[in-house]
This record gives structure tokens, sequence and C-alpha cells, in this order.
């Protein structure tokens, strides 16, 4: 366990939360990069962000490279300003896997929102993390909400079939796609599609597009795979709609859509059942992360010994993890082997 934050760092950490409720951008960011270091203050911080999660629209933006997220997630923000709410984007990028860093490409692409007080952008790089987010994500969107945000735009990185884990921390999931960029076939694989409540069809002004959304149509009129990954008595159907969004074309259209899953899901209970399994993930993950590392520690000599052993066909693995996990010590067998296991 952490040893508990000096008095300093505490009132520091405290005073950081109040300048970003009162809205300060820089202390959101403090606190993101609070987040994203795993700093020791960690706990305390998200316990103090309990209280005010939960008040705002989390809309997942995925799908695979190219086919304009953040052009999406730039005129989602515009449209959403319009109205006068206050929005937050978590826009994710790729990490290098040798040095760890990444091009943060969505500060780059969203320089008309920079200056505007009502919007808080934030990119995180991955950082290895696989699923298309950053591990630090949930504990972010609590800041954001803690900002005063109406609505946050996750926006992951450029994902392909099984990397799906922005459903589990998204109130609606918007998967896009783009025409040229597969075929039919596409269409009716599991595994990206089965997250989706509305599907986008971005650069509608192209060739294909048409014949894209009849698919994408014709899957969910036949009943979706993803018709088995929805809330038990959700009456929700996802609509696809068109857009091109270097333009703001359909984006209105898009914004509605997305405002109906959250209205139908209220009232099917969907959405208050899809929040409590998303308490339950992030329950499980931070538990299994403190298992992880106290195993680490209490561990990591016979750790190794048994690697060794294993390394070198002296044992097997089953048989090691056992003897790891029971305490219990190996011996050696016959020509030379481990024999050892649990009693």
């Amino acid at each position: 366990m952490t040893a508990p934050a000096g008095g300093a760092a505490r009132d520091e950490l405290h005073r950081l939360l109040a300048q970003a409720r009162a809205g300060r951008p820089r202390a959101v960011g403090r606190l993101v990069s609070l987040v994203e270091d795993d700093d020791p203050r960690l706990p305390e911080l998200v316990r103090a962000l309990a209280p005010g999660s939960g008040r705002a629209h989390v809309v997942g933006l995925t799908g695979a490279p190219g086919v304009g997220k953040s052009t999406t997630t730039t005129a989602l923000v515009t449209a959403l300003r319009a109205e006068g709410l206050v929005v937050g984007v978590l826009a994710v990028d790729p990490s290098s896997p040798f040095t760890g860093g990444a091009l943060l490409g969505d500060r780059v692409r969203m320089q008309e929102h920079a200056l505007d007080r009502g919007v808080f952008i934030r990119s995180m790089a991955s950082r290895g993390h696989l699923g298309g987010l950053a591990a630090a994500t949930p504990a972010a969107l609590r800041v954001l909400e803690a900002a005063g945000c109406d609505v946050v735009l996750v926006e992951t990185v450029g994902v392909g079939q099984s990397e799906v884990e922005v459903s589990a921390c998204a109130d609606t999931t918007c998967v896009l796609m783009a025409p040229g960029t597969g075929d039919a076939v596409q269409v009716a694989k599991a595994g990206l599609l089965e997250v989706g409540d509305v599907f986008v069809v971005n650069k509608a002004d192209r060739d294909g597009a048409r014949s894209l959304v009849r698919d994408l149509r014709t899957m969910v009129s036949l009943g979706s795979p993803a018709e088995a990954t929805r809330e038990p008595g959700s009456p929700w159907r996802p609509p696809v709609v068109q857009t091109v969004a270097s333009t703001g074309e359909g984006v209105g259209e898009l914004l509605a859509a997305v405002r109906a899953h959250r209205e139908s899901q209220q009232a099917s209970g969907g959405w208050q059942r899809r929040r409590r399994r998303r308490a339950r993930e992030e329950i499980e993950a931070l538990a299994l992360a403190r298992v992880r590392r106290r195993f680490r520690t209490l561990t990591g000599a016979p750790l190794d010994r048994l690697a060794e052993e294993v390394g070198d066909g002296r044992l097997d693995p089953y048989t090691a993890a056992a003897a790891l996990l029971d305490g219990a010590p190996t011996r050696e067998g016959p020509r030379g082997r481990s024999a050892g296991g649990a009693e």
C-alpha cells in the first residue's frame, strides 16, 4: 500500500480540486497528469471526486484508423458548445513500444477549441495499455466531471475488431466506419460492431457510402450480434447515421441519435445497469492491480528461481505456479527433474 500523502502534498491536492471545480483548465490538466502518473495521492483524489461523479454523459467514439474520429469529435464539440454545454474530451493516442512517447495528435487537430474555457481537451498516451484506451481513463473521467462537464467525449486510438474497452467506460458508444475500408464481410464480423449503440458512416460523400449504410442497416434489422450484449429489456436498436464531419453535415443527426439512446436507456433501466457494471469492472481492475503489486513483492526471489527451473526444462509451468501459490517448495525428483507441487 502507498504511504499517505504529507500535509503539504495533501493541501496542494485539495487546492487543485477547488480550482478544477471552479473550471480552471490548468488545475484540471494537473489533476489528470496526477492520475496518469499513478501519484500516491490518487486514492485520496478519487475519494474526494466520488460524491460528484456520474453527472456527465460519457460518449465513446471508436473505429479503425482513418475513419475520421478526431474530425467527428471536433464537430460534436462545436455542436455541443453552440448549445452552451460544457464539454470534456479525452483523446487517447498510441504510444511508442520503444520510448513510451506519443504524438498527441488531437491536441494539434482541435486548435479551434483550444482557447474556449467551456472545453477541456486532454490527450492521453495509451502507454501500452490494450483495448483502445489508457489505463487512467476512468479516473480522468471523474476529474472532468468535477470540472463541470455536461458531456465527455472519449476518443479511442485507432482500433481493430477486438479492442472494445471503450464500451465499458461510455454511456453511449459510437462506432465509426468509412467507405473504402472493407467490405460486407467486415460488417458481419464479431468484435467492434457488437459494442455499437450508434453506427456512424463518416465521409458519406465518398463512393461506397450507400452500400456500407445498406449493409449496416441489414445487419441491425436482422438482429445484429450486438443484440446478445444489450441490456435485458432494452428497446434500443442501433441507428445508422451518415456524416461528413469535415463539413458538419449529419452531425446534428448524430447528436440526436446519441441523446435518443440516453433517453431510451434511462427509461428502460439500462442506463443504471450499465453504470453499475462499469463500477464493478473498475473495482475489479483496481483490486487485481493491487494483488499483482503485492504478488510481485512477496514472490520475487521464489518466482525467479521457479522461472529458471521452467526455462531449463526441469519443471513444468503448472507445477511451478502451484508451488508459488501454495508456498510449497519443489524437490528434485528422478533424473534431476523437480517433482514437487502442491500438497
